[in-house]
């Protein structure tokens, strides 16, 4: 089971501003602004890094709004369980490269699209038994024109 500093950087690293993560005083200002309560970004920090680990439902309720998951994610496996498949599949859609295999599927029959999962499953295999520090399995450069 995932603590609440595990699910925090989940939410930090996968949830994001613009490309990038927000800062803890972004998530402070925003929790406050949607509490009317005090929130400091030392207390974010605090509670990513797992040097606080007991919040108040207040605050929780904050964070779940600030990154848009339901509060049950903190104490709920299973509801952490699905929003993280939801924000791995979000932040997949985010490569332009997997967008474009996303939609080329969706225009593939079912044979079609179990073919293309086949495909990539088997290249995934491959992937995961190569030695990553040997260059002679690295991709080579692309050509420059």
């Amino acid at each position: 089971m995932p603590t609440l500093s595990e699910k925090l950087n989940t939410l930090f690293t996968t949830v994001c501003k613009e490309g990038r993560e927000y800062t803890y005083e972004e998530v402070a200002r925003g929790c406050s602004e949607l509490t009317g309560g005090t929130f400091s970004k030392t207390y974010a920090w605090q509670l990513r890094t797992g040097q606080r680990d007991n919040p108040t439902k207040r605050h929780l309720e904050a964070l779940a709004a600030f990154f848009r998951v339901p509060v049950a994610y903190f104490f709920d496996d299973d509801t952490a369980e699905r929003v993280d498949s939801q924000l791995a599949v979000a932040t997949a859609m985010r490569n332009a490269e997997v967008r474009d295999i996303a939609l080329r599927a969706m225009s593939l029959d079912d044979a079609g699209r179990k073919s293309l999962a086949r495909i990539i499953h088997e290249v995934s295999i491959l992937h995961a038994a190569r030695p990553a520090d040997d260059p002679r399995h690295h991709e080579p450069p692309d050509d420059e024109e």
